[in-house]
């Protein structure tokens, strides 16, 4: 019998956060900071945006009890962020946890690879973030361990549990909570004045006469 360690949940983000998270972009978190960011290659299922707590897995091959064991564990506003340790092509996410999580209150999952189910999970409308669609798939049968709540590399991405997860089309941002607030804040602003400098392009300026501070 493996043996899987599960660590205790952190509280889930504050709605400060999670409402400054809502307005901000990762795209434009990516023009200020350099670390946090899951690879490019997990991409969305559908065209969506998450923001919440990440609760961590280390699953191993086609071991699928340590998925359900994490679901059981999920919170409202929790974001499942998943490390396939192996690296292999093994979907460990389908219809079923996607349901699981849906139904726990979770606000979406990431993994760093495939899912299956896609048509599935689309339809049920839980945000997935994945590398591609595989056939192949975990089974609840295989015992062969994981961690639940310890720190993760997914995408690249040290995640540690209880960290802020941003996700959106563009891609899946995470960083500490205090991290995440100072950033979301500089985010919308920035944001703002984006706008702006599209008001100025879109009128046939150029970029070099658009001055912030002269803008409505």
């Amino acid at each position: 019998m493996q043996s899987y360690r599960i660590n205790e949940r952190h509280r889930g983000l504050s709605e400060e956060l999670t409402a400054l998270m809502g307005e901000t972009e990762t795209a434009t978190v990516g023009h200020v900071e350099h670390v946090g960011f899951v690879s490019h290659g997990v991409l969305p299922v559908f065209a969506a945006k998450a923001a919440g707590s990440a609760v961590t897995v280390a699953a191993p091959g086609r071991d699928g009890t340590v998925i359900y064991r994490a679901v059981d564990l999920l919170m409202p506003g929790d974001f499942l962020v998943i490390a396939r340790v192996d690296g292999d092509d093994v979907a460990c996410v389908g219809g079923g946890v996607a349901t699981a999580v849906k139904a726990r209150g979770a606000v979406g999952i990431v993994i760093d690879g495939p899912c299956t189910d896609a048509d599935e999970i689309a339809a049920l409308g839980l945000p997935v973030w994945c590398r591609g669609i595989s056939s192949k798939t975990t089974n609840r049968r295989v015992s062969l361990g994981g961690s639940i709540n310890e720190p993760v590399a997914c995408g690249g991405a040290a995640v540690l549990p209880g960290y802020a997860v941003l996700a959106d089309r563009e891609g899946v941002f995470v960083a500490p909570r205090d991290r995440m607030l100072t950033l979301t804040r500089a985010a919308i602003a920035r944001q703002q004045t984006s706008l702006a400098v599209r008001r100025h392009l879109a009128a046939g300026h150029s970029i070099f006469d658009f001055q912030p501070d002269s803008q409505p």
